[in-house]
């Protein structure tokens, strides 16, 4: 017996009260955008600048015990994460240490750095730095710049190729969806206060594309009822096509949030704020795959010639396969 989270066959009216989702989405955007401004976002040491601490020691690494001995020196913003290589010899352990940068300047002075060293010989004795570097505020602010530019160039780069798969509608309706799931995403991360760091941007990179894979489904399906029921409501074909990939669109959300889950409960603080990122943008991701693309396709409209043979619907590239 298959498990089956929704029927086969299913006749929900998704646009009955499209009014209230878009309502709820835009409410959130208000209060993303009310806290941005407010707060602001909680960078982390990739974009706030800092000091990066390679240590190496004979005994094993327990990174919440390094966390715990720092809290007493009140750095600030502490990350610790064990770096693993197979060329390590068995008694060979290391470790990151990043410190964020401090209100007097852009790297720590030698004598914190001798009291981060006396607090870890605390629970690691023997300890060594092998290394010690630091990220100015130039390259922190460059971090910043080329992040922003890689999410706008995925973004436009998917608006690109939804027009030439599909039509120009199509492509709107997408790129408003993605920009809705990255404002949100950002916006959460403002609201929370949670750490905000390259994994995030790398985060937000995975949500565009997985909110771009369900919106394809749902929009090739559409494309596909367009040319079988010629003469019904453009409403009326979004929600059939909806109800047929819905299915589809629900398990393979459940299934991806079951591993994401897991990884969030059992992974540690080291990919926490990833895969809380990937969490909330798998659900709003689904969310305006189903109301916020269809919608804004609803309201373009779409041209709907049917003079042409059915393999030339749509323009030269309609039939590219994916």
């Amino acid at each position: 017996m298959r498990l089956k989270l929704i029927p086969e066959k299913t006749a929900f009216d998704f646009f009955k009260r499209w009014k209230l989702w878009l309502g709820i989405s835009a409410v959130m955007i208000l209060v993303g955008f009310a806290s941005f401004a407010l707060q602001g976002l909680n960078f982390g040491i990739d974009f706030r600048g800092g000091t990066t601490i390679r240590t190496e020691s004979t005994t094993e690494i327990d990174v919440g015990a390094y966390r715990s001995a720092l809290e007493t020196l009140e750095l600030g913003d502490v990350s610790i994460s064990e770096v693993f290589d197979p060329t390590f010899a068995e008694d060979q352990h290391v470790a990151m240490v990043r410190i964020q940068a401090q209100d007097d300047g852009e790297s720590i002075s030698g004598e914190v750095i001798e009291q981060i060293n006396a607090a870890l010989q605390t629970v690691a004795p023997g300890i060594k730095f092998v290394s010690v570097e630091s990220v100015g505020p130039k390259v922190s602010g460059e971090l910043v710049q080329t992040a922003v530019i890689a999410v706008a160039l995925a973004i436009a780069a998917v608006l690109v190729y939804i027009w030439l798969r599909f039509e120009w509608q199509f492509a709107l309706g997408a790129v408003a969806a993605l920009v809705h799931d990255v404002v949100l995403t950002i916006g959460v991360f403002s609201e929370l206060q949670i750490k905000f760091d390259l994994a995030i941007i790398a985060a937000l990179l995975t949500i565009v594309g997985y909110s771009l894979n369900d919106t394809v489904v749902v929009f090739d399906r559409v494309r596909e009822n367009l040319r079988r029921y010629k003469k019904k409501p453009l409403a009326e074909v979004l929600n059939i096509s909806i109800n047929e990939t819905l299915s589809r669109t629900v398990m393979t959300s459940v299934t991806t949030l079951l591993a994401l889950v897991s990884l969030y409960v059992l992974g540690g603080d080291v990919i926490r704020g990833f895969v809380f990122a990937m969490i909330w943008g798998v659900i709003i991701g689904t969310y305006s795959s189903i109301f916020v693309a269809s919608t804004i396709l609803l309201w373009l409209g779409v041209k709907r010639d049917w003079t042409k043979p059915t393999n030339t619907t749509g323009n030269q590239f309609a039939n590219i396969d994916a």
